[in-house]
């Protein structure tokens, strides 16, 4: 186990664990992404995506850029959720303006057949650069490591990419389930085994993104994603060198569009459930009570407003959910990844209106 710097703001963990903190702390989904200019010109001299995600350096540099530039309480390792279908063999290339693709997506039962779960040692440059990052991050914030969901990967495994619609991939669960069964099933294990990696070369929290779970019937949801979100939190190493007495590992789960099963998702045993716009926290705390902290949910959309319109609509958010107590958490985030369109001032102005809101609700003793 690699040795790092002590933890110096661990106000993010102890939201996750529903423990008291000073303030609600505050990350993004794709914090570190086309919205700075430090990271596009990064990108420029990693000359394409999968040069800047698959180099340890460039990975190390561009996670601290947005940590560098605000006083954010959480990193994420910068990554894609489609590394671990490309150690699968299935050919991952990024097409100029239509995201992933896949070279040989899973049409067949002959393809869905030969699918393993694939050796970590192909994922290397991943855990390489979670302990690069944490080593350079020397305590200032946790890391944050993260996978997709078996069901999110396996909408892009056999669509052979993005989709509006995933007629390919639902007619297979519907017409062939059980080859459905064995695309998630191999997809969790490779999930867990990756997640786990990444606990050990320095990872401090993990995150599951459940991207598309939203675009399933109820009913569907339960057997084809939820299931095996289950099965993974499960085989999750939870503290550090897996002992009772380490230090905790949190797990969250975000389901977009998965507002409708937030009382399920709530006892599957993560630590705490990532929302998206839709749904209002206040709502969602009364439904999954003290069983775990709840993280998000601004409208990224905002971040296009003026400062004040900013700060009025994070402080709507933060009285939605009221202050935190009695074994509640709450870890502010947008409902979804950061626009790259967004201006960089308007992160500025979001991230100090939380500070400073969620320190006045203390101070004030809002509702627990």
């Amino acid at each position: 186990m690699p040795q790092f710097a002590p933890l110096q703001n661990d106000t993010f963990l102890r939201a996750l664990l529903r423990q008291p903190t000073e303030y609600t702390p505050v990350w993004l989904m794709r914090q570190a992404g086309r919205y700075l200019p430090e990271y596009r010109a990064t990108r420029a001299r990693a000359g394409s995506f999968l040069g800047l995600a698959k180099n340890p350096d460039y990975a190390t540099e561009v996670t601290l850029q947005p940590i560098d530039r605000y006083p954010l309480d959480a990193s994420i390792l910068f990554s894609d959720i489609l590394t671990v279908p490309d150690a699968m063999g299935l050919g991952l290339y990024f097409a100029d303006g239509e995201g992933p693709k896949f070279e040989r997506p899973l049409r067949t039962e002959a393809d869905v057949k030969a699918l393993q779960v694939p050796d970590m040692a192909s994922l290397d440059y991943v855990f390489k650069a979670v302990t690069s990052i944490r080593t350079a991050l020397n305590g200032r914030v946790p890391l944050i490591g993260f996978s997709g969901s078996p069901w999110t990967l396996a909408c892009y495994m056999v669509e052979g990419g993005g989709s509006r619609e995933f007629h390919t991939v639902k007619k297979m669960l519907y017409a062939r389930p059980d080859l459905m069964h064995r695309i998630l099933d191999i997809n969790a294990q490779a999930v867990i085994q990756y997640l786990n990696a990444q606990i050990d070369a320095g990872a401090q929290a993990v995150m599951i993104f459940d991207s598309w779970g939203g675009a399933l019937a109820d009913g569907a949801y339960q057997e084809f994603s939820l299931k095996y979100m289950r099965q993974i939190v499960a085989g999750l190493k939870r503290t550090v060198g897996n002992k009772p007495d380490g230090e905790r590992i949190p797990a969250i789960v975000f389901t977009k569009g998965g507002g409708i099963w937030l009382d399920e998702m709530a006892d599957i045993g993560a630590d705490a459930l990532g929302l998206d716009w839709t749904m209002n926290l206040g709502r969602a705390r009364a439904l999954v009570g003290d069983r775990v902290a709840l993280q998000g949910n601004l409208d990224p959309a905002i971040l296009f407003a003026e400062p004040e319109q900013i700060r009025a609509e994070v402080e709507r958010s933060l009285s939605a959910y009221g202050t935190p107590g009695n074994g509640h958490g709450h870890v502010f985030n947008l409902g979804h990844g950061i626009s790259q369109f967004t201006p960089p001032e308007s992160v500025s102005a979001m991230v100090e209106a939380v500070h400073s809101f969620s320190r006045k609700q203390r101070a004030d003793g809002g509702a627990a």
